[in-house]
């Protein structure tokens, strides 16, 4: 399982990575799923991923505080909520389209009211 865990790790860690250029691709979740598959698979890369600037700059106020800012928040929302659109718009059945619209609704407000929002740190 180590194995398995760590490729999954590496291949999450990629496709966060891409995910700051594309932003078709969340940065936030696959960065902790890799955190979260190199905690599993070996202690050794989760230390290198936590001292990576990748990890401080889009997950660790998130980890260390339950809170991101709302560029963070935006970053996540905007792309999950287009490709969401996509189905709600190509599918003609009510039930599908009534299930990502309460998934959408749900998601506004699980990021909005459970996950605080913090100030961005500004460089001095």
């Amino acid at each position: 399982m180590k194995i398995f865990y760590m490729i999954l790790g590496t291949i999450s860690l990629v496709l966060g990575a891409i995910g700051i250029v594309l932003p078709i691709l969340p940065t936030t979740p696959f960065l902790l799923l890799a955190a979260f598959c190199f905690t599993k698979s070996s202690k050794r890369m989760h230390r290198w991923l936590c001292g990576t600037s990748l990890y401080q700059k889009h997950l660790d106020s998130y980890v260390q505080n339950r809170a991101m800012t709302l560029k963070t928040k935006l970053s996540i929302l905007i792309p999950a909520s287009i490709m969401l659109l996509f189905p709600m718009i190509l599918v003609d059945h009510i039930l599908m389209r009534l299930f990502i619209t309460g998934l959408l609704v749900f998601k506004y407000w699980y990021f909005f009211f459970c996950i605080k929002t913090i100030q961005a740190e500004t460089a001095e």
